[in-house]
């Protein structure tokens, strides 16, 4: 069952900060499934989508209870398939927190050839996990 979460301005001011320079935060509203197991919260889904160079991505982004990154999946890719990441490159965002280690300048290798479609990816994981910190659908992690 999805869940909908109507942002103040204030709390759009937040998760930018958390999401830092350069990831745009822009949507007033955020949508989000849950999902449990034996009863408990297992997770959190988001769904994002955005540009990479001039054409879209959409990813899913599922954040565990504990505010990491549980997996990524990419939905959707526009671009020419030479530039789509593999699936290897886009494990290395799982068990991420949102800290500067996320980033394509930090702990994130980039992709040669398709640095557009890295950073999107890696933006987008962090605007997903500042969202789900703002709005914490599970409570404080």
């Amino acid at each position: 069952m999805y869940k909908r979460q109507y942002l103040t301005d204030a709390q759009i001011e937040r998760a930018r900060a958390l999401a830092g320079p350069g990831v745009e935060v822009e949507q007033g509203v955020v949508t989000y499934y849950v999902g449990h197991r034996s009863g408990r919260p297992a997770g959190v889904a988001y769904f994002d989508a955005h540009r990479v160079r001039t054409k879209a991505e959409a990813a899913m982004v599922v954040v565990t209870p504990d505010g990491r990154v549980e997996r990524v999946d990419v939905l959707k890719f526009m671009e020419p398939p030479e530039y789509r990441a593999p699936e290897r490159w886009v494990a290395q965002l799982e068990g991420r927190e949102l800290d500067d280690a996320l980033s394509t300048d930090g702990g994130i290798r980039n992709l040669a050839g398709a640095t557009l479609t890295a950073r999107a990816l890696t933006n987008a994981t962090r605007r997903v996990l500042a969202l789900h910190a703002v709005i914490a659908p599970l409570g404080s992690p």
